[in-house]
């Protein structure tokens, strides 16, 4: 491997990085990460009716409430964020 291909693959991963908010980057918390995570899910539940059928049935609501439900999860997947520790 050439220092050229290194380069090459670094600044790949970085446009990545630059496109795809939840592909994370190096200064990324652990709480951030776990944001992302949570709303990919909901938006993957809301988007696919089959999965988002399966929770209003599991659940006993209606299509509807359950994708109002998954929205209103969305604003703050995780709760309030931890205090920043300043260095």
């Amino acid at each position: 491997m050439q220092a050229s291909d290194r380069f090459n693959i670094n600044s790949q991963l970085e446009h990545l990085q630059a496109k795809y908010v939840g592909t994370g980057h190096a200064d990324m918390n652990r709480f951030e990460w776990a944001v992302n995570i949570q709303r990919d899910s909901y938006a993957s539940y809301v988007g696919h009716y089959p999965m988002l059928a399966y929770f209003a049935v599991a659940e006993n609501e209606s299509i509807g409430r359950e994708r109002y439900n998954f929205m209103q999860k969305m604003l703050l997947p995780c709760g309030l964020p931890p205090e920043r520790e300043d260095d």
